[in-house]
């Protein structure tokens, strides 16, 4: 078992390496995608177009694709760009991992999303935000509730990075967004609203496209619902909220990572962001493996909740470490 980790984010330390790094990942994630990828293990340097292979033990190596493994950091990587590297590849096209499903929630330090309100811009700092741009602009698909547009009214687009923006869609099984929401009249990036089967009427929603899914105890399949959008080519679908989505998805059992990321900040009172049914006892709680990144005054939790860490798994050993 990997211990977790605390790495610094380079997002002011090392600007030149972050740029250089973000660039490979992209390119990264465009010959993963166009595929095939090379059947050996192969070293990739950055490039003007892109990526260059070079051999193994070359001193210009950014990253390594094995067949099996999927991508990594080479060897010889400096440790700014390695932490970028670490974080970002795992949510790469794999062979042996063809779908990702990810959740992202921003919540302080007592667990809240937002106020009771709903005000939620902005829990987390600038250096999350610009991740979640990241996020999407790895991934197929962003999905997120209908709570989520009513409160904040996002764009859910790339315009903070590099990279296409991916394919929106939003959850609204009883169809009462209004137009008026940004994501349906921009015209930013192609929409999808899902409703509940029956509910589609004409199929358009302002510029969105309206898709029904089986509905059960009121509630949207969400395992067919992630069929419908594999089959649509959306096979990288990111979370990113709220907390009535994320946890839906967790709770069925169809998160492959789950990113929690703590600001220092208390609410007091407000909205929740993970809710899970109680569990009697500590022991039957999940405890997923995770690494930790800092993104400036933020800590992020990568979690992987479909591998539960048993308790003679835990990483005793691991140092006290001051990061501030």
């Amino acid at each position: 078992m990997q211990p977790a980790r605390l790495a610094p984010l380079p997002q002011t330390a090392h600007p030149r390496g972050e740029t250089l790094a973000w660039s490979a990942i992209l390119a990264a994630s465009r010959l993963a995608r166009s595929g095939p990828l090379p059947p050996r293990t192969t070293a990739f340097a950055a490039a003007a177009a892109g990526l260059r292979p070079v051999d193994l033990d070359s001193r210009d190596a950014l990253l390594r694709w094995c067949p099996g493994d999927g991508w990594a950091a080479a060897p010889g990587c400096p440790a700014g760009v390695r932490d970028l590297l670490d974080l970002y590849l795992p949510i790469l096209p794999q062979e042996t991992r063809p779908t990702l499903t990810v959740g992202h929630l921003g919540q302080s330090l007592d667990g809240y999303i937002a106020t009771s309100r709903g005000d939620s811009c902005f829990v987390t700092g600038p250096a999350n935000i610009l991740h979640l741009h990241r996020m999407r602009a790895l991934c197929d698909a962003v999905l997120v509730g209908a709570e989520t547009v009513a409160a904040d009214d996002p764009q859910l687009t790339t315009r903070l990075v590099p990279g296409d923006s991916p394919v929106r869609v939003v959850l609204d099984p009883s169809r009462r967004l209004g137009v008026d929401r940004r994501v349906f009249g921009d015209g930013a990036a192609p929409t999808l609203v899902v409703c509940e089967d029956g509910l589609t009427g004409s199929g358009r929603h302002g510029q969105a496209d309206v898709i029904g899914a089986p509905v059960l105890d009121g509630r949207l399949e969400l395992r067919l619902l992630l069929a419908q959008l594999h089959r649509r080519g959306l096979r990288r679908v990111f979370i990113e909220g709220g907390g009535i989505a994320v946890s839906a998805f967790l709770r069925a059992g169809l998160l492959d990572r789950l990113q929690v990321t703590v600001a220092p900040l208390l609410i007091g009172e407000g909205r929740r962001g993970v809710t899970l049914p109680a569990t009697r006892s500590l022991g039957d709680c999940m405890r997923p493996p995770c690494r930790i990144f800092r993104m400036g005054e933020d800590i992020l939790f990568d979690c992987e909740p479909r591998r539960i860490r048993r308790e003679g798994e835990w990483d005793c050993e691991a140092p006290i470490t001051r990061v501030r």
